[in-house]
């Protein structure tokens, strides 16, 4: 067999002239921020070179990743000639590598926001040459003009934007990424529909509740003509930047399609005959229907399909006079997370006594959802009548969407 690839063997790949990708591919990621997002397509961690006469490193990876990052910046260059780091954001993922890189070039001017500064200091305990930008302030390379962007809560109070004035390369850190390995590294190299599929869970797990922040941050950036995107993870958009950027407008203004989400969990089954019995009214009304059991989808995922979704249905079994408590962990989730839909709904079941429904219908109320009604409850196990009386509540659904 053949020997196992070494950091000494990994390159970095050309991304524009005088650009280089250096950064790190992790295949074996499986959850982020914790255990609260799912990455069942690993991710990337992406630090960009810039060869120009002054060698410039755009953000870093995550610290057991520096060796990889290392072996791609000598492939390059001479790691020990870098002047400037430019760090646009603090989070460990980018910034990990940061004691290490900062240990071979500790003369190099460490560029960052003015609430960058604060961040690193408290994060690495370091006394680097710190230089914080202001707003659109530039930097010469020597053939190559950086200008920089502050753009703080998207999605931490110390992120920025770096921008290639010459050659209109944004390179945003954590806007427009995805969660996902793969050994390609551009737009037109991956499937779109895998792409978009990441870049909208990871706007709904991260960014949907900074919306109208990036909303201020599109039109702060609309006025820079862009022809490439380097985000901090998955791939670089180089054919079709404007394609991620729409969707961020589209997400960020809260557009909705006549889509419901139903989700649910279940004890002895009578909850689940009940969340079918309503998609299936749904879908009588010509509206989509997606249907979630907590048990076996992490809550990360729920979110892709709720992010544009005007319906929330919410079902429960009731256990110890109030909701499951899958349904407790989701709603607390998704309320930190500012959901914009129109309309939301809770049903379940329950023996001896209830208390499921009233519990989620506090929870919805609380997130400012709009409720259709008091809820929808069967005793026991639904029999026709009660299962009639589910398709019926989903046709009511329906029409609030149409």
């Amino acid at each position: 067999m053949p020997a196992a690839k070494q950091e000494d063997d990994m390159e970095a790949v050309k991304v524009a002239e005088g650009l280089y990708w250096v950064g790190a591919i992790d295949w074996d990621v499986r959850y982020f921020h914790g255990r609260s997002y799912t990455t069942d397509l690993g991710t990337t961690y992406n630090a960009y070179l810039i060869v120009d006469d002054k060698l410039t490193l755009v953000d870093t990876v995550e610290g057991p990743f520096f060796d990889e990052m290392l072996a791609r910046i000598k492939s390059v260059a001479d790691p020990s000639r870098i002047e400037y780091m430019i760090a646009n954001h603090a989070e460990l993922d980018h910034a990990g590598a940061l004691p290490r890189i900062m240990d071979v070039v500790p003369q190099a001017t460490f560029v960052c926001s003015e609430l960058g500064k604060p961040a690193f200091q408290a994060t690495f305990h370091r006394d680097w040459n710190f230089h914080t930008i202001k707003e659109g302030e530039t930097l010469s390379l020597g053939k190559r003009t950086l200008q920089f962007f502050p753009t703080p809560m998207l999605h931490w109070p110390d992120s920025m934007v770096t921008y290639l004035a010459e050659q209109k390369i944004l390179l945003p850190n954590d806007a427009f990424g995805q969660h996902l390995a793969s050994s390609e590294r551009f737009d037109d190299e991956v499937p779109m529909d895998v792409i978009m599929g990441q870049a909208t869970k990871y706007y709904a797990n991260i960014l949907l509740p900074l919306s109208n922040i990036v909303q201020r941050a599109l039109t702060k950036l609309s006025g820079l003509k862009i022809e490439l995107i380097g985000p901090s993870h998955g791939i670089i958009w180089r054919s079709q930047p404007g394609h991620i950027v729409d969707a961020y407008a589209r997400w960020a203004r809260g557009e909705t399609r006549t889509k419901a989400v139903v989700i649910y969990d279940t004890m002895w089954d009578s909850t689940r005959k009940m969340a079918h019995a309503i998609v299936e009214g749904i879908g009588l009304e010509g509206v989509d229907a997606k249907l979630h059991n907590l048990s076996s989808t992490h809550r990360s995922d729920v979110m892709t399909d709720v992010l544009d979704a005007r319906a929330l249905v919410f079902g429960s079994p009731t256990l110890n006079n109030t909701m499951f408590p899958t349904l407790g962990d989701f709603l607390y989730y998704l309320g930190g997370l500012k959901p914009r839909a129109q309309v939301a709904a809770a049903f379940g079941s329950f023996g001896w006594g209830g208390g499921a429904v009233k519990a989620m219908r506090k929870e919805i109320e609380a997130m400012g959802l709009p409720l259709l009604d008091e809820g929808l409850e069967v005793r026991y196990v639904p029999d026709e009548e009660a299962l009639a009386r589910c398709v019926a509540y989903g046709r009511q659904i329906a029409s609030r969407v149409k």
